[in-house]
């Protein structure tokens, strides 16, 4: 490996990193992030890079990732009796989790913030409390499967990448 296809490489990781962090961080999107740094990679240095196909299934697993984010928060929400104000405090509770007692506030804030949420909509407390525990677990479910995701993007790239480089590819 030249010394730019090295340096090209621990750059694309090093995005790759910051979108994998994006995965845990609410707001940020961390699949695309490392779907763009592999199709970034693939356009500048063309065959050294991952395959097209490879870059076909990150991209299809940055849209999955996406999807299963919403679904499995909206889904939580849904199944334990959260209304759209419980879920917008949740994202706002987690928005704040990342500044308070991170990693801590990322799991008790969206709770906190769809409780609180649903008990301004005029909600009991027990309705209001149930409902924030299934946002806080949808949005707990939702950032694992995003980590996992991401994680198992960037394996599939490097391996790819050093597969195909060392000239053990087909």
């Amino acid at each position: 490996m030249s010394a730019t296809e090295i340096l090209g490489l621990l750059l694309t990781l090093l995005v790759m990193l910051v979108g994998l962090v994006g995965a845990v961080l609410p707001a940020l999107p961390g699949a695309p992030v490392v779907f763009a740094a592999a199709l970034g990679h693939k356009l500048y240095f063309g065959a050294l890079g991952a395959s097209w196909l490879v870059v076909g299934l990150l991209g299809m697993l940055a849209g999955f990732s996406m999807l299963m984010d919403f679904l499995a928060t909206t889904y939580g929400a849904k199944k334990l009796g959260a209304t759209w104000r419980g879920m917008v405090g949740a994202g706002l509770g987690a928005m704040l989790g990342i500044f308070i007692l991170p990693p801590w506030g990322l799991l008790l804030l969206p709770l906190v913030g769809a409780a609180f949420a649903e008990l301004l909509g005029g909600r009991e407390w027990r309705e209001a409390s149930k409902a924030g525990v299934g946002a806080a677990l949808g949005v707990l479910a939702g950032t694992l499967g995003k980590v996992a995701c991401c994680l198992g993007m960037i394996v599939l790239f490097v391996f790819n990448v050093l597969w195909g480089r060392f000239g053990l590819a087909g």
